[in-house]
């Protein structure tokens, strides 16, 4: 019959039908929906919540979550729109019993909203109640029904509802009031919550306790009743207290936290690869060894922990909170610092690479003037020559600006960029040779990422095609985001290092020693080999220590945010305890590979291939590219007398009573320094009278002092001891001249041969070497 009606009336019907059609299509909805600002959320690789910030509003809002928990869709339907599935967006029996409680009332005391007008109503900024916003709401709620699903609807309204206070959405209610997110919400805390959005003013936790302690069990009736729950359930959960003070959120990466919103992050849920545990874990660590420091005035502390294969941060402590105002808020893994020694390990292996050196050739360790440079070693002394891998070890630097200067600073700068030290981003002229020694500053982000990707390259390598091991990939940047995409690049018949280089550094790098605290680390059963390698910046500002046990590497920092040094700020003491800490922590069982190639003889004293005239060998496996034809060039045969106390030439001695032998035989000025580390060098001898050609003391000569003169050195004005100025001449115009005093070296002199000399009173010896070993000695005496 209804049927009947309509088609009799169809105009009539359709008419207004069409009109009001048209009327809710060109209701304005405000596009997006809702334009209020969101908190920022970080979370771990597996959801949970790390850190958050507040909205620009100072409202704590969540961005919109993926879905809503089926207890919290049940809670708010059964609470404020038992009918939300069946009507089109307005409940029309709502509307009239709310038209007619607001007549009886005399004001207005009911909307008679459904969830979609609510939705509709907190869109529009929640304006005054009257009947004609009512109207234009049901239009737009109208159009929201049509555009929307039902489940989208919800959510908008899951996402923005207020729950007291400055609480927005039910995820930052969760976590406010509870510490949990919804997922993992009971009925009873879920059903606490369904009812806070309907008057949030006057009914939340520590208001009105009373009365939303029976409005939740009424509503755990009602779920009980549609069947949700058994009688146990609803028993316990009518038990369970009310929350009670807002809970602070959690804040354990919050200098990661605010690195994503400077990079573009802002305003979402960041998920990221932190592992929740490691992480807390980690920064406690982190945060208790601070506090030891900062009794010394060292107050901030940083560390990073990076999976090698993945390059994903497993742990990430930006800075720690120690009290007072330190610079905590400085994010130290990115800021640009000096690294001191941490980029030595890349010079050892590139030059291994280009087959400069084998790992344990000699490297010069003897004082150096170039270009206005002059460094020095921590303990300001001179070794003459160490094996390289020794230098490492000991991270020398004198013995490490001297291969720089071989390898080439521009060829050194050019293969830092292209392994990811991005911020290496002036000319190599600018930095130098001082590149080396912390001259360029860079980041422990970029650091740990470039000892990561040599590792990565290592473990990589035996799993591709032979000949076709390496692949750019492997040297890409840290992620922290877990949806990051791992590069992809062809595989090469070379890359930036090659793997035998790569391994032969790690492997040196395990010798280094631990410090004091790690004593006897060796007898543990469970302990692991750590490649390790330690930094001090100029004026100790900086302390590093970086380690890599196979599957993580470890990056520490330690020193003052604001760039004081302390004494005692060195990577050895300050940062390598933190460091093993950490490895104590983390653990990690894979071992780097033992380098490949051929089966070389080396010479025991040079460390270089062994020549026909080195006495003791070893065997070695390099490969190919190191074992060049360069063998060792420290052995030479010589001719000495009858008695071996000189050497001799056909010039001036019998040639059938030469005696011919095998010497090692190290450069003038290096040899000077390396008898007194090692007592058992015999410098190759003299020539005997009559032979040698040259005598030292035409080419280098003492002006002043003369021999026993007696140097008196005034005071100044100020009452303290002055100098006074010792000259030299050499044969050679552009001669080196380098001056010792009491054997500690005062530096070098070329052309102008002119020494400033403030020594104490009594007698002292002063000795001037040149660069081909020839010596001047002369004793003086300082009087008042």
């Amino acid at each position: 019959m209804l049927i009947n009606v309509l088609k009799k009336n169809k105009w009539r019907v359709g008419v207004p039908a069409l009109i009001l059609c048209l009327i809710i299509l060109f209701v304005p909805l405000p596009d997006p929906l809702f334009g209020a600002p969101y908190s920022t959320i970080l979370q771990s690789k597996n959801g949970t919540l790390l850190s958050a910030s507040i909205a620009e509003d100072e409202q704590w809002r969540f961005p919109p979550s993926d879905s809503v928990t089926e207890k919290f869709q049940i809670a708010i339907r059964l609470f404020e729109d038992e009918y939300f599935d069946y009507h089109p967006g307005v409940n029309p029996i709502s509307i009239v019993r709310a038209i007619y409680q607001n007549i009886k009332a005399g004001e207005v005391v009911s909307g008679g909203s459904t969830l979609s007008m609510q939705t509709i109503r907190m869109a529009y900024g929640n304006k005054s109640r009257t009947y004609w916003q009512k109207f234009v709401e049901i239009l737009a709620t109208l159009k929201l029904e049509l555009l929307r699903s039902k489940s989208s609807i919800l959510k908008l309204y899951v996402d923005h509802a207020p729950f007291g206070g400055n609480i927005v959405g039910i995820n930052a209610a969760s976590w406010r009031y509870y510490g949990r997110s919804p997922h993992q919400l009971s009925w009873a805390e879920t059903a606490t919550l369904a009812i806070l959005p309907n008057n949030p003013a006057s009914i939340f936790p520590g208001k009105n306790d009373e009365q939303l302690l029976r409005k939740r069990n009424a509503l755990l009736e009602k779920i009980h009743s549609r069947g949700f729950m058994d009688e146990d359930q609803l028993f316990l959960s009518k038990k369970e207290p009310l929350p009670g003070k807002i809970r602070p959120l959690p804040n354990y990466a919050w200098h990661l936290l605010n690195r994503g919103k400077k990079e573009g992050l802002a305003e979402t849920i960041i998920r990221s690869t932190l592992e929740e545990t490691l992480q807390f874990r980690a920064g406690r660590i982190v945060e208790n060894y601070s506090r030891q420091l900062a009794e010394n005035q060292i107050n901030n502390a940083a560390a990073v922990i990076i999976d090698i294969q993945s390059g994903n941060t497993v742990a990430y402590i930006g800075n720690t909170d120690n009290r007072g105002e330190h610079g905590q808020h400085v994010d130290i893994i990115t800021a640009k610092r000096s690294p001191g020694s941490l980029l030595k390990p890349f010079l050892y292996a590139m030059a291994l690479d280009d087959g400069l050196i084998t790992p344990q050739q000699l490297l010069p360790d003897i004082p150096i003037f170039y270009k206005g440079f002059a460094p020095k070693n921590f303990d300001k002394e001179y070794r003459g020559a160490i094996p390289a891998d020794e230098a490492l070890t000991s991270s020398l630097n004198v013995p490490f600006v001297h291969l720089l200067i071989e390898y080439g600073y521009e060829k050194f700068h050019q293969k830092l960029v292209n392994i990811g030290f991005n911020s290496f981003d002036k000319p190599a002229g600018h930095y130098g040779l001082s590149m080396i020694l912390g001259g360029a500053e860079t980041s422990l982000w970029e650091l740990t990422g470039a000892y990561a990707g040599m590792a990565r390259a290592s473990d990589n390598f035996m799993n591709r095609p032979i000949n076709k091991g390496y692949s750019e990939s492997d040297y890409r940047p840290n992620t922290y985001l877990s949806n990051a995409t791992i590069p992809i690049a062809p595989l090469e018949s070379d890359g930036s290092i090659r793997i035998p280089s790569i391994d032969f550094t790690l492997n040196v790098l395990k010798v280094v020693k631990r410090p004091e605290e790690e004593s006897g680390w060796e007898f543990f059963e469970s302990a692991r080999p750590v490649s390790w390698k330690t930094g001090t910046s100029y004026g100790f500002r900086d302390a590093w220590a970086i380690g890599l046990n196979g599957k993580y590497v470890v990056g520490v920092w330690t020193g003052n945010a604001d760039g004081e040094g302390r004494p005692g700020l060195t990577g050895i003491k300050t940062a390598a305890p933190l460091l093993f800490q950490l490895f104590d922590l983390i653990g990690g069982d894979t071992e780097n590979n033992e380098p490949f190639g051929v089966t070389r003889s080396m010479c025991h004293e040079s460390g270089m291939p062994a020549s026909k005239y080195c006495q003791t060998t070893s065997e070695l496996q390099i490969p190919n590219y190191m074992a060049s034809e360069k063998n060792c060039i420290y052995h030479q045969l010589i001719y000495l007398n009858k008695d071996l106390s000189h050497r001799v030439n056909s010039s001036c001695y019998p040639i059938h009573h030469m005696k011919k032998e095998s010497w090692f035989v190290l450069p003038p000025i290096q040899s000077w320094y390396y008898k007194k580390y090692h007592p058992g060098y015999k410098p190759i001898p003299s020539f005997a009278p009559g032979c040698e050609e040259t005598e030292a003391k035409r080419v280098l000569e003492l002006i002043y002092p003369r021999q026993f003169t007696r140097v008196h050195i005034p005071l100044e004005q100020d009452g303290k001891k002055g100098s006074v100025i010792f000259e030299a001449a050499h044969e050679n115009r552009g001669g080196l001249i380098y001056w010792h005093l009491d054997d500690q070296y005062l530096g070098a002199t070329r052309e102008q041969h002119q020494m400033q000399i403030n020594a104490e009173t009594g007698p002292h010896l002063i000795t001037l070497i040149d660069e081909l070993g020839n010596e001047v000695q002369q004793k003086f005496e300082v009087i008042n």
